[in-house]
């Protein structure tokens, strides 16, 4: 399976609208951060991982030409605002996109994008298929097995998902026994970790580490940067062997 990070920037991305700290005005591509997302391709098939409101310059960045599902972890702005844009694989394709998440996610979706699910349709709106997933429970997609694993962003729950060895979370701050167990014996982790400084719904640097510690994925790719961070360099020059910042494009194979 090949992974590409889409985005690995937090909610605002970086650098920061009128922002010019070191961060923001930093010359270091690996600096610039779009919202988080990933790319999944294997067996032949494209799958996303969330659609951010940087979804559509994702897409043409990468140069996809095929979407063939969304997985989406939770509905806030940033991981959900781009799902209009899945209408131009619609059309190019001549077929709709499943969107697989819990029932709380694809209410947000319906009252969100609420003219891709009126009775009477627009022409050219998205064609989407809310197909509704359990944490705790696999399904299979294109002859793969995908788990969704919750994790709590605060008090809202939300998806995490295991794929074979490959392991996707975002927006965490707290993730319980029964979950961290199903993290058991994955190869690569990828994990949140906002910044340095205490956070009400993020994982910290610290906190992420500890994660990762526990898990001893072999690889851990740390995801969702705030400027607040720091520099790239600086970040992975803190970070322990086997644990790496992630940057947007990275690409990585499983």
């Amino acid at each position: 399976m090949k992974v590409t990070f889409l985005g690995t920037g937090t909610s605002q991305g970086v650098p920061v609208i009128a922002c010019h700290c070191p961060v923001c005005t930093s010359t270091d591509v690996k600096d610039n951060r779009l919202r988080s997302a990933v790319l999944l391709e294997y067996n032949g098939y494209s799958v996303v991982i969330d659609t951010g409101p940087d979804f559509r310059y994702q897409m043409l960045r990468q140069q996809v030409n095929r979407l063939d599902a969304v997985l989406m972890t939770h509905s806030h702005k940033d991981h959900v605002a781009g799902l209009d844009d899945v209408r131009a694989f619609n059309y190019q394709q001549q077929q709709s996109i499943p969107i697989y998440s819990t029932k709380a996610t694809h209410e947000a979706l319906r009252k969100e994008f609420y003219y891709a699910f009126s009775e009477h349709k627009y022409p050219g709106i998205p064609q989407l298929e809310l197909e509704e997933v359990f944490p705790g429970i696999p399904f299979e997609l294109y002859d793969q097995q995908i788990l969704p694993i919750e994790v709590m962003h605060y008090k809202m729950p939300v998806l995490g998902f295991r794929i074979g060895d490959f392991a996707y979370i975002t927006d965490a701050k707290t993730i319980s026994e029964a979950s961290m167990k199903a993290l058991e014996g994955v190869q690569v982790l990828v994990l949140n970790a906002l910044q340095k400084e205490p956070h009400i719904s993020h994982l910290t640097m610290d906190e992420a580490i500890e994660v990762a510690q526990q898990v001893a994925a072999k690889q851990t790719y740390f995801t969702h940067i705030s400027h607040r961070f720091g520099l790239h360099q600086d970040i992975q020059s803190w970070l322990p062997k086997d644990i790496f910042l992630a940057y947007d494009q990275l690409v990585i194979e499983i």
